[in-house]
């Protein structure tokens, strides 16, 4: 029998090598596996924890794969509907690389303009590009058109 501290506690096993995303803002996990391109049939072994207490945020998500090291872009897109992320990447059981996400001054290339006049939308050779407002609650602004976009419509365009 477990003494009553041990009962409540989430036993997932260690990682050998892959990713550990922390601190995703509850809900999120789902969102985070749909950026990374993972459905399900791919043979990573993943762990998704999701509305569990954390000091930090309250409630909080957390994503395990093992055999699976994200890229800057996937980071980049991670921090965007999830600003409170840590990305650790494992080798050999050991978190060789921590990463504390923020969301950049400058958003280049990640996400779309939603005004269909923008030229982002029009010219091939244009690059979107956002400037970071705010970050609680996010809203970012088209650099080109002035247009601004939300976190709902962040994350209505990454999935």
């Amino acid at each position: 029998m477990m003494n009553s501290s041990k009962q409540n506690e989430l036993i997932v096993s260690k990682i050998k090598d892959g990713t550990v995303i922390d601190h995703i803002p509850a809900g999120r996990a789902l969102s985070v596996l749909r950026i990374l391109g993972i459905k399900g049939d791919e043979g990573y072994r993943i762990a998704l924890v999701m509305n569990v207490e954390s000091k930090k945020i309250g409630r909080k998500d957390i994503v395990k794969i093992e055999g699976r090291e994200i890229d800057e872009k996937e980071a980049s897109l991670i921090t965007l509907i999830a600003p409170s992320a840590t990305i650790n990447i494992i080798r050999n059981y050991e978190v060789i690389e921590k990463r504390k996400m923020e969301v950049p001054k400058l958003i280049k290339g990640l996400i779309k303009c939603p005004n269909p006049q923008c030229i982002t939308n029009n010219d091939i050779e244009a690059l979107s590009k956002f400037v970071t407002i705010s970050v609680k609650p996010l809203k970012l602004k088209c650099a080109y058109c002035e247009t601004y976009i939300t976190e709902e419509d962040v994350i209505r365009q990454i999935l």
